[in-house]
């Protein structure tokens, strides 16, 4: 893919876009940045990739909460087993959207199905049952794999940024090992430079060396707060672009507004019925601080060409 912005639209956000990284790459300007503070930081869901009508790794998850329920059909009356098994995909939404208002009533019963379903195996087996299904399995509506439904303009986006001289990071509030097997294939973003949530590991040492198994409970939820010490733990730079669209990634936002050098920050405005979907929830606060101090809004309706990139065999 060229690394300009042919996918998106001769409007303002193209040119906000543009105008910032002429002036963070420009030595002549008082904004210039040098290469190695030129951090991005993306978040996942909703911002490189689909997150509708149901997040992609909860369709994962989803599967193998019914191959447990196989083997233990009493699960079936639990929840979030019982969300599976009667495919209630809006009670599944709303503990997420419920989330991103400050409600986490139902979230403790969705992290127990969560953490229990691929407990006790190593991460080379996560890793490869995550990628096989990303390579195999289609989204329900779009009817496109879903190594195939990343947005074109972001990735576009990337490659643009790369090209000059900027490093781009995920920061999601989805599975760390969950999206490694398929980062650097979809978004040329190494499986180190992904930070997300985490269930927690262990070493097992076995007849032949050992290896890292998961464990059923949570090391981290990166979202919303959370979001900006992760970045900085991992990456030791406050980032100078960042992208979300979500209330979860309030704070991610901010915390690049604060830059004393130079910032952008980017939300993803899902108003596309027709190429995508079109909502809101769980945006809702994103949006009025977006408005209020002056971030950047992308309309997939405005500001795209297309939405996804063509399909291939």
């Amino acid at each position: 893919m060229p690394a300009n912005l042919t996918l998106w639209n001769d409007t303002a956000t193209r040119r906000a876009i543009q105008d910032f990284v002429a002036k963070v790459t420009d030595r002549a300007n008082p904004g210039y940045v040098p290469p190695e503070e030129r951090i991005a930081v993306f978040d996942n869901d909703g911002t490189l990739w689909c997150e509708k009508p149901v997040y992609i790794q909860l369709d994962f998850i989803l599967r193998r909460w019914m191959e447990m329920v196989d083997e233990n059909p009493a699960l079936a009356e639990e929840q979030p087993w019982k969300a599976a098994v009667e495919q209630d995909y809006s009670w599944l939404g709303n503990v997420v959207t419920k989330h991103y208002r400050g409600d986490d009533s139902d979230l403790p019963l969705v992290m127990k199905g969560i953490l229990t379903a691929f407990a006790g195996i190593t991460v080379e087996e996560f890793a490869a049952r995550a990628g096989e299904f990303l390579h195999t399995q289609s989204h329900p509506t779009l009817k496109r794999l879903y190594n195939q439904c990343g947005y074109a303009p972001m990735v576009e986006l990337l490659r643009f940024l790369e090209a000059n001289g900027f490093t781009n990071f995920i920061a999601s509030g989805g599975g760390r090992d969950f999206m490694r097997p398929i980062t650097d294939e979809m978004y040329g973003i190494a499986p180190d430079r992904v930070i997300g949530s985490s269930v927690s590991l262990e070493f097992r040492a076995g007849d032949h060396g050992g290896d890292v198994l998961t464990v059923p409970h949570l090391d981290v939820l990166n979202d919303g707060p959370v979001k900006p010490p992760r970045i900085w733990s991992r990456i030791g730079r406050r980032p100078i672009l960042a992208a979300g669209n979500s209330n979860g990634d309030i704070q991610m936002l901010q915390y690049v507004e604060g830059n004393p050098r130079s910032s952008l920050c980017l939300l993803v405005n899902h108003d596309d019925a027709d190429r995508e979907f079109d909502y809101m929830a769980g945006a809702e606060d994103a949006m009025k601080m977006a408005n209020e101090r002056g971030w950047v809004m992308v309309s997939m309706k405005q500001d795209w060409q297309t939405v996804f990139p063509r399909q291939t065999a």
